[in-house]
């Protein structure tokens, strides 16, 4: 009967594992993507408020 818990024990504790990484690595996921849009937003404005270093602005001599 020992055995039977011992092995019980060892199976919830893989299987709350799988739970717990789940839990962590979604929100980080999603912090991920959400960050990387906004700032990939925030160097498009950049880019297109802020004149100069464009190559149609160079003039030829």
């Amino acid at each position: 009967m020992k055995k039977l818990h011992f092995i019980v024990i060892i199976a919830s504790v893989f299987l709350l594992q799988a739970c717990v990484h789940k839990i962590v690595t979604v929100p980080v996921k999603v912090a991920y993507k959400t960050t990387k849009g906004v700032v990939k937003g925030t160097v498009a404005v950049t880019k297109a408020i802020i004149p100069g270093d464009s190559d149609g602005d160079k003039k030829d001599d």
